[in-house]
Protein backbone atom coordinates (compact mmCIF):
# COMPACT_ATOMS: atom_id res chain seq x y z
CA UNK A 1 0.00 0.00 0.00
CA UNK A 2 1.25 3.61 -0.18
CA UNK A 3 2.16 5.97 2.51
CA UNK A 4 -1.15 7.62 1.98
CA UNK A 5 -3.17 4.22 2.44
CA UNK A 6 -1.18 3.15 5.63
CA UNK A 7 -1.94 6.32 6.83
CA UNK A 8 -5.89 5.87 6.26
CA UNK A 9 -5.68 2.44 7.40
CA UNK A 10 -3.67 3.36 10.94
CA UNK A 11 -5.93 6.46 11.24
CA UNK A 12 -9.35 3.85 11.11
CA UNK A 13 -7.49 1.77 13.81
CA UNK A 14 -7.21 4.65 16.02
CA UNK A 15 -10.64 5.56 15.38
CA UNK A 16 -12.23 2.04 16.31
CA UNK A 17 -9.19 1.42 19.09
CA UNK A 18 -10.77 5.09 20.56
CA UNK A 19 -14.13 3.92 20.40
CA UNK A 20 -13.79 0.66 22.34
CA UNK A 21 -12.39 3.12 24.85
CA UNK A 22 -15.16 5.10 25.00
CA UNK A 23 -12.88 8.43 23.59
CA UNK A 24 -13.09 10.67 21.34
CA UNK A 25 -10.40 10.03 18.23
CA UNK A 26 -10.14 13.97 17.81
CA UNK A 27 -8.12 13.76 21.53
CA UNK A 28 -5.34 11.22 19.86
CA UNK A 29 -2.04 12.60 17.81
CA UNK A 30 -0.76 10.88 15.31
CA UNK A 31 2.67 11.25 14.73
CA UNK A 32 4.97 9.74 12.03
CA UNK A 33 8.24 8.91 12.94
CA UNK A 34 9.61 9.28 9.88
CA UNK A 35 13.41 8.63 11.15
CA UNK A 36 15.63 7.07 8.49
CA UNK A 37 13.38 7.49 5.52
CA UNK A 38 14.18 10.48 3.26
CA UNK A 39 12.30 13.93 2.53
CA UNK A 40 10.40 12.72 -0.13
CA UNK A 41 8.68 10.04 1.76
CA UNK A 42 7.79 12.89 4.40
CA UNK A 43 6.15 14.70 1.85
CA UNK A 44 4.11 12.01 0.59
CA UNK A 45 2.43 11.61 4.53
CA UNK A 46 2.38 15.41 4.73
CA UNK A 47 0.30 15.43 0.94
CA UNK A 48 -2.04 12.91 2.93
CA UNK A 49 -2.55 15.12 6.09
CA UNK A 50 0.39 14.11 8.64
CA UNK A 51 1.64 17.08 10.09
CA UNK A 52 3.10 15.29 13.53
CA UNK A 53 6.87 14.09 12.41
CA UNK A 54 9.53 12.33 14.83
CA UNK A 55 12.87 12.09 14.33
CA UNK A 56 15.23 10.30 16.30
CA UNK A 57 18.88 12.04 15.79
CA UNK A 58 19.56 15.55 15.48
CA UNK A 59 21.86 15.55 12.75
CA UNK A 60 20.38 12.94 10.85
CA UNK A 61 16.71 16.11 10.69
CA UNK A 62 19.55 18.47 10.06
CA UNK A 63 20.18 17.03 6.72
CA UNK A 64 16.55 16.77 5.63
CA UNK A 65 15.39 20.13 7.41
CA UNK A 66 16.30 22.75 4.76
CA UNK A 67 14.50 20.46 1.80
CA UNK A 68 11.27 20.40 4.18
CA UNK A 69 11.31 24.33 4.83
CA UNK A 70 8.66 24.88 2.88
CA UNK A 71 6.34 22.55 4.88
CA UNK A 72 5.40 25.48 6.87
CA UNK A 73 2.71 23.51 9.58
CA UNK A 74 4.43 20.53 9.83
CA UNK A 75 5.50 20.22 13.48
CA UNK A 76 8.68 18.59 14.54
CA UNK A 77 9.52 16.46 17.45
CA UNK A 78 13.26 15.29 19.30
CA UNK A 79 11.98 11.43 19.95
CA UNK A 80 15.63 10.21 20.27
CA UNK A 81 17.95 10.32 23.16
CA UNK A 82 19.40 14.00 23.11
CA UNK A 83 23.24 14.29 24.46
CA UNK A 84 23.40 17.70 26.27
CA UNK A 85 26.28 19.00 23.72
CA UNK A 86 23.16 18.52 20.81
CA UNK A 87 20.98 20.70 22.85
CA UNK A 88 21.43 23.76 21.04
CA UNK A 89 21.34 22.51 17.95
CA UNK A 90 17.90 20.39 18.87
CA UNK A 91 16.69 23.95 20.16
CA UNK A 92 17.37 25.47 16.65
CA UNK A 93 15.72 22.69 15.04
CA UNK A 94 12.79 21.33 16.56
CA UNK A 95 9.59 21.94 18.17
CA UNK A 96 9.59 20.16 20.52
CA UNK A 97 11.99 17.77 22.68
CA UNK A 98 9.84 14.53 23.54
CA UNK A 99 12.56 13.32 25.39
CA UNK A 100 14.13 14.91 28.37
CA UNK A 101 15.27 12.44 30.97
CA UNK A 102 17.80 14.57 33.45
CA UNK A 103 17.83 17.76 34.97
CA UNK A 104 21.07 18.86 33.23
CA UNK A 105 19.35 17.83 29.76
CA UNK A 106 16.40 20.66 30.96
CA UNK A 107 18.72 23.26 32.49
CA UNK A 108 20.65 22.51 28.98
CA UNK A 109 17.57 23.10 26.64
CA UNK A 110 16.12 26.07 28.38
CA UNK A 111 19.32 28.04 28.18
CA UNK A 112 19.62 26.73 24.20
CA UNK A 113 15.67 27.95 23.97
CA UNK A 114 16.70 31.44 25.20
CA UNK A 115 19.38 31.52 23.16
CA UNK A 116 17.46 30.39 19.86
CA UNK A 117 14.67 32.78 20.83
CA UNK A 118 12.00 30.41 21.25
CA UNK A 119 9.76 28.08 23.65
CA UNK A 120 10.36 25.04 23.35
CA UNK A 121 8.02 22.27 24.06
CA UNK A 122 9.04 18.91 26.28
CA UNK A 123 7.88 15.99 27.25
CA UNK A 124 9.76 13.81 30.65
CA UNK A 125 10.66 10.34 29.31
CA UNK A 126 9.65 7.50 31.77
CA UNK A 127 11.85 4.56 31.86
CA UNK A 128 9.00 2.36 33.04
CA UNK A 129 10.49 -1.09 32.40
CA UNK A 130 13.53 -0.22 34.02
CA UNK A 131 15.88 -1.36 30.89
CA UNK A 132 19.82 -0.57 31.43
CA UNK A 133 19.91 -0.29 27.33
CA UNK A 134 16.88 2.59 27.41
CA UNK A 135 16.85 6.41 28.10
CA UNK A 136 14.36 7.62 30.44
CA UNK A 137 14.02 8.83 34.32
CA UNK A 138 13.07 5.65 36.69
CA UNK A 139 9.00 6.56 38.12
CA UNK A 140 9.52 7.30 41.57
CA UNK A 141 13.17 8.53 41.18
CA UNK A 142 14.84 11.40 42.56
CA UNK A 143 15.95 12.81 39.22
CA UNK A 144 12.17 12.98 38.22
CA UNK A 145 11.09 15.07 41.47
CA UNK A 146 14.17 17.16 40.80
CA UNK A 147 12.80 18.21 36.78
CA UNK A 148 9.07 18.52 38.40
CA UNK A 149 10.74 20.73 41.11
CA UNK A 150 13.05 22.60 38.89
CA UNK A 151 10.22 23.58 36.21
CA UNK A 152 10.26 26.84 37.85
CA UNK A 153 13.51 27.68 36.64
CA UNK A 154 13.15 27.00 33.12
CA UNK A 155 10.56 30.09 31.62
CA UNK A 156 11.82 28.75 28.21
CA UNK A 157 10.91 24.95 28.59
CA UNK A 158 6.69 24.32 28.55
CA UNK A 159 6.59 20.39 30.25
CA UNK A 160 3.50 19.29 28.49
CA UNK A 161 3.29 15.61 29.42
CA UNK A 162 5.16 12.02 29.57
CA UNK A 163 7.01 9.95 26.78
CA UNK A 164 7.85 5.96 27.61
CA UNK A 165 8.31 3.43 25.15
CA UNK A 166 8.05 0.09 27.39
CA UNK A 167 9.80 -3.16 26.42
CA UNK A 168 8.61 -5.05 23.55
CA UNK A 169 6.71 -7.71 23.78
CA UNK A 170 5.26 -10.13 20.33
CA UNK A 171 2.20 -9.43 22.02
CA UNK A 172 0.97 -6.23 22.07
CA UNK A 173 -1.15 -6.41 25.07
CA UNK A 174 2.16 -6.70 26.70
CA UNK A 175 2.61 -3.05 27.01
CA UNK A 176 -0.52 -2.92 28.41
CA UNK A 177 0.99 -2.70 32.17
CA UNK A 178 3.49 -0.69 31.29
CA UNK A 179 0.82 1.72 29.30
CA UNK A 180 -1.42 2.02 32.48
CA UNK A 181 1.87 2.84 34.72
CA UNK A 182 2.32 6.13 32.79
CA UNK A 183 -0.94 7.16 32.79
CA UNK A 184 -1.09 6.54 36.69
CA UNK A 185 2.30 8.39 37.31
CA UNK A 186 0.36 11.65 35.08
CA UNK A 187 -2.38 11.38 37.34
CA UNK A 188 -0.42 11.25 40.36
CA UNK A 189 1.93 13.90 39.01
CA UNK A 190 -1.53 16.15 38.29
CA UNK A 191 -2.55 16.06 41.52
CA UNK A 192 0.37 18.13 42.76
CA UNK A 193 -0.61 20.85 40.60
CA UNK A 194 3.15 22.06 40.24
CA UNK A 195 4.23 25.11 38.83
CA UNK A 196 4.69 25.30 35.21
CA UNK A 197 4.33 21.76 34.33
CA UNK A 198 1.13 20.55 32.47
CA UNK A 199 0.40 16.88 31.81
CA UNK A 200 -1.91 17.29 28.89
CA UNK A 201 0.39 14.74 27.08
CA UNK A 202 0.77 11.02 26.85
CA UNK A 203 3.25 9.95 24.64
CA UNK A 204 3.27 5.78 24.26
CA UNK A 205 2.22 3.73 21.55
CA UNK A 206 4.03 2.61 18.60
CA UNK A 207 3.35 0.26 15.39
CA UNK A 208 2.39 -2.86 17.18
CA UNK A 209 0.83 -1.80 19.79
CA UNK A 210 -0.53 1.82 19.55
CA UNK A 211 -4.29 0.72 19.95
CA UNK A 212 -3.44 -0.83 23.17
CA UNK A 213 -1.96 2.73 23.97
CA UNK A 214 -5.28 4.33 22.51
CA UNK A 215 -7.15 2.05 25.31
CA UNK A 216 -4.76 3.44 27.86
CA UNK A 217 -4.77 6.82 26.79
CA UNK A 218 -2.44 8.06 25.12
CA UNK A 219 -3.20 11.49 23.76
CA UNK A 220 0.05 11.08 21.42
CA UNK A 221 1.08 7.48 18.94
CA UNK A 222 4.11 7.25 17.45
CA UNK A 223 3.92 5.49 13.87
CA UNK A 224 6.48 4.46 11.71
CA UNK A 225 6.45 1.41 10.33
CA UNK A 226 2.96 0.99 10.26
CA UNK A 227 2.80 4.18 7.67
CA UNK A 228 6.53 4.49 6.02
CA UNK A 229 7.06 0.69 5.84
CA UNK A 230 10.28 -1.22 7.18
CA UNK A 231 13.71 1.01 7.91
CA UNK A 232 15.98 1.99 5.07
Amino acid sequence: MSIAENISCVRGRIAAAARRAGRNQAEITLMGVSKTFPAECIREAYAAGLRVFGENRVQEYAAKALALRDLRDAEWHLIGHLQTNKALKAAELFDAVDAVDSVKLAERLNAAAEKSGKTLAVLIEINVGGEAAKSGVAPDSDELEQILQGAPQWDKLRIRGLMTVPPYTDDAEGSRPYFRQLRQIRDRITERVLPRIEMAVLSMGMSHDFEIAVEEEATCVRVGTAIFGSRR
